[in-house]
């Protein structure tokens, strides 16, 4: 709980059950007293644009790159984008087009675009609302103030956050999976804050997951900033925002550096040793103009707001009162206090600089203990921790893939769902993370709770007849038991997928038959069978093995939207990690900063599966393709022009395993890719180096190595290595050799793994 001032109070609940705490507030202080608030979303400098574009027909290229020659800066105008911008200022000087776009988009900027209820703010009242504030009904029904959170606040009404925060749900479900494991419940309140081993995984980097710290830029901030205590996550907190970044390098400067700290007056040490000398949070402030000009507490917070909301004319008047004093309103100054002239306005002038962009410390504070605790968490409980993050992002496969390739860097391994372990969410299986049921696609909640309800009842399912006879028809029915066979959720009832898709069909039927008979009184021979005999009518599965691995993997993504068991491009992460420069996770938008890692306009190389292809037709009747590109962490769109699409099109098939050079393209919805180079896998260039103690091994196994090379002529070019000379010598182009593992195997058979190296080439010039 955090209070930011006597009419606003911030408070943060599980996700999950924040509508209970509405309920609540609700049910005491009655329907009418209790109003959720509006918000307005305003035209910004770039949605702005976009908008006016869009309605006077330009087209969207067009718009787009005016659009993104807007600084990304908080608070950012169009005006002060023609300042910042050179390119955005030369376009609009020299465009007649451009120029009326964005004349025009001036006038509408920062007017109300659409309204929608706030987040988190609720009002509470004495009395019945609609007595103080006009009310509107939203979208589903729900009644809303008609007056944003501000009039609201200067009405003086009480205003409240309910925040529902998806952490505290995944601490929650954390907790819950280590006492299912341990059998006691972790108190978080009781954990050890300063904990060497938790400091030292923050300062890692490797912060997947840690609330608040899991961002690329705060990894690299938490690396060069190796927090000690809480102090520090705290104040990384407040910083690593818009504005506040620029006071970074000093904070980091101050903190090793803490003897060459200098204070302009001796009275600031106590207030900013701990942030090393730098203004980090808005008490600061307040204690800064308490304990040097003697100001009371609650003017302290008027001083804050006025700097927070840079009102000029009420820091103009609250500079003579700091530096000078005033007896009517009981202000001493720091002169008084025996401060020179010239240092307190350097100290005010500081406090300007730095109040703009100063944080709420109680808010950072909050936020800081949450991320300790999740950092304690991945420390010490690292499955558990995992299986809770994985349940919260259940609906977002592509933070799903990301997490998964995460936990498979950490070692952990993710086991697919099972109809006798698995419940809704993520679950922890000795050791093992294993997929939640509800992740199957179709598949609903009331499906689910009858699984584990039945389970849980009467046992483990012991084969798919089982599981088909205890189960109604409303519950399980053919579609979802093929889902659950291809998900992998039946690989406990001791037959192969491939085993279990041929049969699934005539067992309902059969299953259901039965039932029938069952229902209107018939006894049938079966019924009269012994426990024995009845074993032998047992449904007996074909021999045909299981697919294979490929047909397993694009079954599992078919039904879970994300390859459970495996990837298809595990083999080859060895030549991505030399050849990419990007990840498909680089271009998603950060939930945090609102950017990407990408950088727009930047070419990067990625490597992946082709998912998806639709192939379009421009207005000059040229074909052109959108590419949906797939690797370990997620997917992003490719956009292939028609040029590169007529170069590269015989590539441009499902499945294709292939490397892409493309230009990013950034946008405020997401990142893509404009492809300029594409090379499948198996056509990147490469060489098979062999080498030899010296020249003579070489002439002596020559005769036996062109055998080798005449049986199995290629296209690879083959490079021999003597080492006594250090000499290099590419044969000729009539001794390459095919591209095999038949031909590597003998290779390394006659001449050893030392000696025999597959060298891949670069890609660079695509």
């Amino acid at each position: 709980m955090e209070i930011i001032s006597k009419s606003y109070l911030s408070l943060y609940f599980c996700f999950e059950r924040r509508q209970e705490v509405i309920d609540y507030v609700v049910g005491k202080y009655g329907k009418e007293k209790v109003v959720q608030i509006v918000t307005f979303g305003t035209m910004a400098a770039k949605a702005v644009i976009r908008d006016v574009g869009r309605v006077l027909d330009i087209p969207y290229a067009t718009v787009d790159a005016v659009a993104k020659m807007i600084p990304n800066e908080l608070n950012m105008t169009i005006d002060s984008a023609l300042e910042k911008s050179k390119d955005l200022r030369e376009v609009y000087q020299q465009d007649a087009q451009i120029q009326y776009l964005i004349d025009m988009s001036k006038r509408l900027e920062g007017l109300p675009r659409h309204s929608s209820m706030h987040a988190a703010g609720v009002v509470i009242g004495q009395k019945a609302l609609d007595e103080f504030v006009p009310l509107a009904k939203a979208a589903d029904d729900a009644i809303v103030t008609q007056f944003p959170m501000t009039t609201i606040e200067q009405l003086g009404l009480l205003k409240m956050d309910f925040l529902g925060l998806r952490t505290l749900t995944v601490i929650q479900s954390a907790i819950e999976l280590i006492e299912h494991r341990i059998g006691k419940r972790l108190d978080l309140n009781a954990i050890d804050y300063q904990d060497k081993k938790v400091f030292e995984l923050l300062g890692s980097g490797k912060t997947d997951g840690v609330f608040q710290l899991e961002s690329s830029g705060m990894k690299s901030f938490m690396k060069e900033l190796r927090p000690e205590n809480l102090e520090d996550i705290i104040a990384g907190i407040s910083l690593y925002r818009p504005g506040p970044m620029d006071f970074i390098p000093k904070y980091i400067e101050g903190k090793n550096e803490r003897h060459e700290i200098q204070y302009t007056c001796p009275q600031l040490e106590k207030i900013l040793s701990p942030t090393y000398g730098c203004i980090v949070y808005q008490e600061q402030v307040m204690q800064i103009v308490m304990e040097l000009a003697g100001y009371t507490m609650g003017r302290s917070d008027l001083v804050r707001r006025a700097m927070s909301k840079k009102k000029a004319d009420v820091m103009e008047k609250e500079r003579q009162n700091f530096v000078y004093g005033n007896e009517e309103e009981g202000v001493p100054g720091c002169m008084k206090n025996g401060i020179d002239e010239k240092v307190a306005h350097k100290i005010f002038d500081e406090m300007i600089d730095f109040a703009k962009y100063a944080f709420n410390k109680s808010h950072a504070a909050a936020y800081a203990i949450v991320s300790y605790q999740t950092a304690y968490l991945k420390c010490y409980y690292p499955v558990e921790f995992m299986a809770a993050l994985l349940t919260s992002v259940l609906g977002n496969p592509a933070k799903v893939s990301e997490y998964i390739m995460h936990c498979r860097q950490m070692g952990i391994e993710i086991l697919p769902p099972d109809v006798n372990e698995g419940i809704s969410g993520f679950s922890v299986s000795n050791g093992k993370i294993r997929y939640g049921l509800s992740a199957i696609k179709s598949l609903g909640k009331p499906v689910i709770n009858a699984i584990v309800s039945e389970r849980k009842a009467n046992g483990n399912f012991k084969s798919l007849k089982d599981f088909v006879e205890r189960l109604s028809s409303k519950e399980v029915n053919k579609r979802t038991v093929e889902s659950f066979i291809k998900s992998g959720a039946f690989d406990s009832l001791h037959a192969t997928r491939k085993q279990m898709m041929l049969v699934y069909v005539s067992i309902i039927d059969s299953v259901s038959q039965e039932k029938k008979h069952g229902i209107s009184g018939q006894m049938t021979l079966f019924d009269m069978m012994g426990e024995e005999e009845k074993q032998e009518y047992e449904v007996t599965y074909p021999d045909v093995g299981e697919y294979d691995k490929q047909q397993i993997l694009a079954m599992e993504k078919e039904v879970l939207g994300i390859y459970a068991s495996g990837h298809p491009l595990e083999d080859y992460v060895e030549s991505l990690q030399k050849r990419i420069t990007a990840t498909t996770a680089d271009f998603l938008i950060d939930e945090e900063t609102g950017n990407t890692k990408a950088v727009d306009q930047k070419i990067y190389i990625l490597g992946g599966i082709i998912a998806n292809k639709s192939v379009k037709m421009t207005r000059h009747n040229q074909n052109m393709a959108f590419l949906t590109l797939e690797d370990l962490y997620g997917t992003v769109e490719v956009v292939v022009f028609p040029k590169t699409y007529e170069k590269y099109q015989e590539y441009l098939q499902e499945d294709e395993k292939i490397y892409i050079k493309g230009r990013a393209s950034i946008s405020e919805e997401e990142g893509k890719v404009i492809c300029e180079g594409i090379i499948p896998f198996d056509k990147v260039p490469k060489e098979i180096w062999i080498q030899f103690s010296n020249k003579n091994q070489f002439t002596e196994s020559a005769p036996n190595l062109y055998r080798i090379f005449s049986e199995h002529t290629g296209n690879v070019p083959v490079v021999i290595y003597c080492k006594e000379e250090r000499a290099i010598n590419r044969l000729p182009r009539n001794l390459m050799i095919e591209d095999s593992k038949e031909v590597f195997v003998k290779l390394l058979q006659k001449y050893g793994e030392d000696n025999v190296k597959v060298v891949e080439k670069s890609i660079e010039n695509l």
